[in-house]
């Protein structure tokens, strides 16, 4: 008889279960990858939507470590800002993770969508993911993969909060320790990473600099479809606030970018250091509508991909009207909240990276730099 309420007979976090279904109600997909699907669903005896990664045990064969590192990580885990692993089952076939439904979105989606965004509403969001990854690093936790496509709002409203999600390439750090995994996401990776060299916990605040340079202009600070020069650019921090599209962006925001895109981690800004910043702490982000510019950037630059995405907002809303939840889940969500030339700067897709070290130059390149010769973490994306 399957223990479906309890831990493992062998004291392991697992909650074995014959049929996850007699727990759960599935409803829809949400996401499918190459390795798992997520599924919103409703605990049967709470009547609670959740999201559940459902992961086939044949696909963890070789991978062990990397689930088991995600799940280690994200266990520890307890933050407004951060999606949460609720639960853990295990059948015979299948490794599921309960974790926290989140339904509004990507960040650059919801950001296209507004009718009006300023430097103001990019700092806040900056203050959030800060604030996360403060967090996180106050735990001995370095998340090695900040990007965009891991940064979800929470609820479709409009003052939602952001989420940080995907902790597949997270690493726990001891006092002192350093590590030297080439990992990550190409052009969001900190030069030192690229270097091969020993690394800590400020290769993320390098990733949210990057994130906040995208969030001001609408396109990445490095660019280009040769890999090597593309590296050559990070390893040297090689970028620029180009005119025109920084002309409106106050000197205060590129400050903070630049204190954060420093070359040098020994020099580079801490997230505490980063969260005192008069951008973030002190009313020096401007309120001017910059989102004409920002948007038509982000559209060129980021294109939508449907198929990719772990948490489709549109399916959560869908069905919650369909069960005439939406206004209860609406309340709860709410009270819960209380390149050489820019425009031709393309990263369709950015894929994580977790390698031996990288040897770039080998490649022929007939597409993006951020395409398909890039391995994925196979626990986290949907691809």
């Amino acid at each position: 008889m399957a223990k479906e309420n309890g831990e493992s007979s062998d004291g392991s976090w697992k909650k074995h279960v014959e049929d996850i279904k007699k727990i759960f109600d599935f409803k829809e997909v949400l996401g499918t990858g190459a390795f798992s699907e997520v599924v919103m669903a409703r605990e049967k005896a709470t009547g609670k939507m959740v999201a559940i990664k459902c992961i086939p045990k044949k696909a963890l064969k070789g991978k062990e470590t990397s689930i088991e590192n995600e799940i280690a990580v994200l266990r520890r885990i307890k933050h407004e800002n951060i999606v949460a692993l609720e639960d853990i089952y295990e059948s015979s076939n299948h490794l599921y993770l309960i974790m926290q439904l989140v339904s509004g979105g990507e960040l650059f989606d919801r950001i296209v969508e507004k009718g009006f965004y300023t430097e103001m509403d990019a700092s806040r969001l900056i203050r959030q993911v800060l604030d996360a990854v403060n967090y996180l690093h106050s735990m001995g936790i370095v998340h090695r993969d900040l990007k965009p496509e891991n940064l979800l709002y929470f609820s479709p409203h409009d003052e939602s909060k952001i989420m940080i999600s995907d902790f597949g390439l997270s690493k726990m750090e001891g006092t002192g320790d350093v590590m030297a995994t080439a990992c990550g996401t190409p052009g969001y990776v900190a030069p030192e990473v690229l270097a091969q060299k020993p690394y800590s916990k400020a290769v993320d605040c390098w990733s949210i600099g990057v994130i906040a340079y995208i969030l001001l202009c609408g396109y990445p600070p490095f660019y280009d479809e040769n890999d090597s020069k593309l590296f050559e650019q990070i390893l040297k921090a090689d970028y620029e606030f180009d005119a025109p599209y920084w002309d409106d962006i106050s000197d205060s925001a590129k400050d903070f970018i630049s204190c954060l895109m420093e070359k040098d981690p020994e020099k580079r800004f801490t997230c505490d250091q980063a969260l005192q910043h008069p951008w973030i702490a002190g009313g020096t982000a401007l309120c001017k509508n910059i989102h004409e510019s920002v948007s038509r950037q982000m559209r060129k630059n980021f294109a939508k991909s449907k198929w990719r995405q772990a948490f489709n907002a549109t399916a959560v809303i869908r069905h919650m009207r369909r069960l005439q939840l939406g206004t209860s889940f609406g309340s709860s969500i709410h009270n819960a909240n209380s390149v050489s030339n820019p425009q031709s700067r393309a990263p369709a897709k950015s894929q994580s990276v977790d390698c031996a070290p990288l040897s770039p130059t080998d490649r022929d390149r007939p597409s993006s730099v951020f395409e398909v010769t890039w391995s994925r973490c196979f626990c986290c994306h949907l691809m």
